[in-house]
């Protein structure tokens, strides 16, 4: 038996930092974000509030995390991603305390401004930074894997936040305080081990003997890529995206409610949606790997058609509930849209010499996206009394989103290959 000389093998330090940043989103998303709507119920109950003046507070969330993404390259050229994450958490902390002592909705308000900034620097953007610096290979893959610790942690989260939440009158507070103090706990990890870039020898060592279908390339200047036509394109395929995705995932329950099917069911429905969504943000990640930009957005984009349609045409009955299922796993399927895909875009589409700045562009104009969608929907059923009609506006606008980007995606290789002719002149 052949023995393993153990001192031949070499550790790479890039596990370290992934490992950090999967824990850190298991825990700020899963723990911060995921769980929202585990205190509509007892937090407006407690404050004597309307739910429409709480989920002012996703707004304020939401647009707090575009506006500071707009800056996130300059902010991370200028201090590093440690410095940045530090922040972020400490930021987050700040919010859950700042919850779980709010007396008044306009304080709650002051939380979601915290959580948005927060936000900026602890989840896709950043995790999109962090493994494009530390991995030379398989980075849809490896990031895919790490953002959907988001679905883990979720699932974790209702299990231990739902109790405390429901045992009394303000007991949320408590939970609020429980989330902050796991927090700390990762924010003490990143201080000890995290690292802003490897040293020596750049990212995990080459394992592939296959070049990636998702190669990056050197790229384009920041300078120069906004002078081209598909640079604008992108951020108007992005925002459409966003502004769907959200639109639509934030009506699925009260739609299905609508249609008459049951509470416990729909409860069904959202807890696989869970589940499917931590196994399609790996998958997304190593299909990107494996097949490219385009099989993989195709892919995504068409789950978003069928699970529009699919929840168009659930009902109460037996094969409307099944349709109603088959929402939820499409769904799941669609919404790497909104994290994974993004990076993994502005790699592609413009490579990696102005990387940290447009990834925050895109993931700002994606959020801007999120925040107009849910009123858009909202507003729709207020006229004419149903979501229908939101969700046949969205089956239309995606049906453009995929022409625009799959005309993105040739533009990028054209420009792609044109700079590599270049060179070789």
């Amino acid at each position: 038996m052949k023995k393993i000389d153990l001192k031949k093998i070499k550790f790479s330090y890039s596990w370290v930092i992934i490992g950090i940043s999967a824990l850190m989103v298991c825990i700020v998303l899963g723990f911060c974000s995921s769980t929202k709507s585990l205190y509509v119920k007892a937090v407006t109950e407690a404050m004597g509030i309307p739910r429409s003046a709480f989920s002012i507070n996703d707004s304020i969330r939401f647009i707090a995390t575009a506006i500071i993404n707009l800056f996130f390259g300059v902010l991370v050229a200028k201090f590093g991603p440690k410095k940045l994450i530090s922040t972020g958490i400490l930021l987050i902390i700040g919010s859950c305390f700042v919850y779980s002592f709010a007396e008044s909705i306009f304080v709650y308000y002051i939380g979601g401004l915290l959580l948005g900034v927060g936000f900026s620097w602890t989840s896709t953007t950043m995790v999109g930074y962090v493994v494009n610096i530390w991995c030379k290979e398989s980075k849809g893959t490896i990031m895919g894997a790490v953002l959907a610790c988001n679905g883990i942690g979720g699932a974790v989260a209702a299990q231990v936040l739902s109790p405390i939440i429901n045992s009394g009158a303000e007991t949320y507070r408590d939970a609020y305080r429980v989330a902050g103090i796991l927090l700390i706990a990762i924010l003490v990890l990143v201080l000890i081990f995290f690292r802003d870039k490897p040293k020596g020898v750049e990212g995990l060592p080459a394992v592939q003997k296959k070049k990636s279908k998702g190669d990056s390339w050197e790229g384009l200047e920041f300078s120069e890529l906004i002078k081209k036509p598909y640079f604008y394109a992108s951020l108007v395929c992005i925002f459409l995206t966003g502004m769907v995705l959200q639109g639509i995932g934030g009506i699925a329950t009260p739609f299905m409610y609508d249609k008459g099917i049951d509470v416990e069911y729909v409860a069904i429905v959202v807890s696989v949606h869970s589940i499917t969504l931590t196994c399609f943000k790996f998958l997304t990640g190593f299909i990107f790997d494996k097949a490219g930009i385009r099989i993989t957005s195709n892919m995504c984009m068409l789950a978003v058609i069928a699970a529009f349609t699919a929840l168009l045409l659930c009902d109460n009955s037996l094969g409307g509930k099944i349709l109603a299922m088959i929402y939820s796993a499409f769904s799941s399927l669609a919404l790497p849209l909104e994290t994974i895909m993004l990076p993994l875009y502005v790699g592609y589409y413009f490579g990696q010499k102005s990387f940290g700045k447009t990834l925050g562009i895109f993931v700002a104009v994606n959020t801007a996206g999120y925040a107009v969608g849910a009123p858009l929907s909202n507003l729709a059923f207020d006229l004419v009394g149903s979501y229908n009609l939101s969700l046949y506006v969205g089956l239309a606008v995606i049906a453009v989103v995929i022409v625009g980007t799959n005309i993105v995606i040739s533009a990028s290789n054209k420009e792609r290959a044109l700079m590599e002719k270049a060179k070789e002149i």
